[in-house]
């Protein structure tokens, strides 16, 4: 007897639908997706695809038609649940474009629920387009497996943010300046991330006078702004987060 194939497959697509899905609804993909799907992916009406839309979870979908520039799919299954996310925040003073792409990319694979951008005096960049920094984060979210993307917070600054720091919520920053070994404890958690200059002596004293704030150290070598970002989220996880 021939064993029925796993359907959907594992190598199906991923694409993240901004709508609401349910069993038996039919969506009009945008020409990109359409493009990615028949151009790129080499699929035919009746293949299968995997989709989420970080409300309601994963589903098995049916490509059911397939234009030349158009194509629509057919939800068939739901699979899972939208995914449980450890209450992690970024903080993260803006850097350089192709720098701060690959941070959000790598932040939304390792679980971050939040980025949050934040405005200090030494920042090199004080732009952002969200936008593309979102773009980013649903093609990791595609990629990784994650059926639920992370929050993209307006750029805020950092006196405003600390003014309004919620109670419940440690804010671990990165101190080059010295810092305790960094070993986070379970509950609420923000990672706070300076710019390529760190932060002034003022911004350093107003941190630390924040009831919520912990300087910690992230290692004896200095390390680029991205590189601690996502080394801090890592040794997060590890500890507090959802990697154990």
């Amino acid at each position: 007897m021939t064993a029925t194939p796993a359907w959907p497959p594992e190598s199906a697509p991923r694409l993240f639908i901004d709508q609401p899905l349910s069993e038996g609804a039919e969506v009009a993909l945008d020409s990109a997706q359409a493009n990615y799907l028949l151009n790129v992916m080499r699929l035919k009406a009746g293949d299968a695809v995997r989709c989420f839309d970080d409300r309601s979870g994963e589903w098995a979908a049916e490509l059911s038609s397939a234009g030349k520039r158009d194509a629509r799919l057919c939800m068939v299954t739901h699979l899972a649940p939208r995914e449980p996310v450890p209450d992690l925040w970024l903080v993260a003073a803006p850097i350089k474009r192709q720098r701060i792409d690959w941070m959000a990319e790598k932040a939304c694979e390792l679980g971050v629920d939040r980025l949050v951008p934040v405005l200090t005096r030494r920042a090199v960049v004080d732009r952002l387009n969200l936008d593309r920094l979102r773009a980013h984060m649903i093609e990791a979210a595609e990629q990784c497996g994650r059926t639920a993307l992370p929050a993209l917070d307006e750029p805020a600054k950092l006196d405003k943010l600390l003014g309004n720091w919620p109670a419940g919520r440690i804010l671990y920053f990165a101190d080059e300046t010295g810092g305790e070994p960094f070993r986070p404890a379970p509950g609420p958690a923000a990672i706070l991330i300076g710019p390529e200059g760190g932060f002034d002596p003022a911004e350093r004293a107003a941190i630390r006078a924040l009831p919520q704030a912990r300087g910690v150290s992230l290692g004896p070598r200095i390390l680029r702004a991205e590189t601690a970002a996502l080394a801090a989220a890592a040794v997060w996880m590890s500890q507090a987060g959802d990697w154990h």
